[in-house]
C-alpha cells in the first residue's frame, strides 16, 4: 500500500485458502467474507494456538474459527460478550456487558472474575480489552443503551489490572471510550472514544502505570471503535471504514467499506491477516504488514 491515498476495498467470496495466494495491488485491498448471519459481531481476538474468536453480543455467544474449518460455538450464555483478548499463557479475557465485568478463562474452562466494581460501584459495561506481553490488562468501560440507564458510576472509564496488586483507574471521561490497543514495545496505550471521535494516547512506565494523556488523533469519521497495531506501530482504526494512522497520529490510508466496523485484530499463522468485525459479518484481508 502507498501512503497518502484512498484505498478501494474489494469484497470477494473465495475458498478459505485461495485468498492467501492473491497478489496485492498497491491501491486495492481485497477482503474475504469469513462469517455472516450474526446479529452484532465484535471483539475479534487471535489465539497463538491457531484460531480466532469473536463475539456475537446480542446472541450471547462467543464464536470460534480454526483456519480450514467451519465456524463453531466457543461459548453460549456468555453474558453479552464484547471485547476479547488472549494473554501470553493462552487464557481468554472477555468483557461481559450484561454482567458488567471482565473475566478470564483458563485452558480448563474455569472462569475467574477479574473486575466488576470500582470503589464499591458496579462497572458500566466493559467493552474493549488489551493485554501486554508482561500480563498487564487494560480495558474500557463505557455505557451503551440499557447500561446507560443502570449506571452506578458517573463517568466512563479506562482501567488497568496489573499482574499483582489492585486495579487502578487510568482515565475517566464524559465521552465513551471503546477500542484499546498497545504499541509494539508496550510503552504506549491507545484508546478510541466514540463520542469525541478521537484516539487518546498514554505513556506507560515499567509498572504499567499510565501518564501524559493526550489527544493523538482527532476528527475520526464515524464512531471510533476497535484498534489494531501493526509491527511498524501504525494504528488500524475501525470506524466508518478503516483508517491507518502513524504512531504520530498522521492518517496515511483510508479504506472505504460499506459496513460500519466494530473491531479489528491481526492474526493467522504469520500474523499478516487482518480480521474485521462489522455488524453481523466478519471479514479478513491480507495487508502487507504484520
Amino acid at each position: 500500500m502507498k501512503h497518502g491515498q484512498m484505498t478501494r476495498a474489494v469484497l470477494i467470496a473465495l475458498p478459505a485458502l485461495a485468498l492467501l495466494a492473491l497478489a496485492q495491488e498497491p491501491t486495492e485491498l481485497k477482503f474475504e467474507r469469513l462469517a455472516q448471519g450474526y446479529r452484532f459481531t465484535e471483539g475479534p481476538a487471535w489465539s497463538k494456538e491457531g484460531y480466532l474468536v469473536f463475539s456475537d453480543t446480542p446472541s450471547d455467544r462467543i464464536l470460534k474459527w480454526i483456519p480450514g474449518s467451519e465456524i463453531t460455538v466457543y461459548r453460549t450464555e456468555a453474558h453479552g460478550p464484547s471485547g476479547n483478548a488472549f494473554d501470553a499463557q493462552g487464557r481468554l479475557h472477555t468483557c461481559e456487558t450484561r454482567t458488567r465485568r471482565v473475566t478470564r478463562t483458563d485452558k480448563t474452562g474455569k472462569i475467574e472474575v477479574l473486575a466488576d466494581k470500582w470503589e464499591g460501584k458496579r462497572l458500566n459495561a466493559p467493552c474493549g480489552i488489551v493485554i501486554s506481553k508482561t500480563g498487564h490488562v487494560y480495558f474500557t468501560d463505557p455505557a451503551f443503551g440499557e447500561q446507560s440507564d443502570r449506571r452506578e458510576l458517573d463517568f466512563h472509564g479506562v482501567y488497568h489490572i496489573p499482574p499483582k496488586g489492585p486495579m487502578t483507574l487510568v482515565a475517566k471521561s464524559a465521552g465513551r471510550p471503546r477500542g484499546i490497543a498497545l504499541s509494539p514495545n508496550g510503552r504506549t496505550l491507545y484508546v478510541s472514544n466514540v463520542d469525541d471521535h478521537n484516539i487518546r494516547a498514554y505513556d506507560l512506565d515499567h509498572n504499567g502505570e499510565a501518564s501524559n494523556e493526550r489527544e493523538l488523533i482527532a476528527k475520526i469519521p464515524g464512531a471510533a471503535a476497535g484498534i489494531a497495531v501493526d509491527e511498524k506501530g501504525d494504528l488500524w482504526v475501525a470506524a466508518k471504514g478503516l483508517s491507518v494512522y502513524t504512531p504520530q497520529g498522521k492518517r496515511v490510508q483510508v479504506i472505504e467499506l460499506s459496513d460500519t466496523l466494530a473491531g479489528c485484530t491481526f492474526g493467522d499463522f504469520d500474523m499478516k491477516t487482518l480480521f474485521l468485525a462489522a455488524r453481523g459479518l466478519v471479514f479478513r484481508a491480507r495487508p502487507d504488514v504484520k
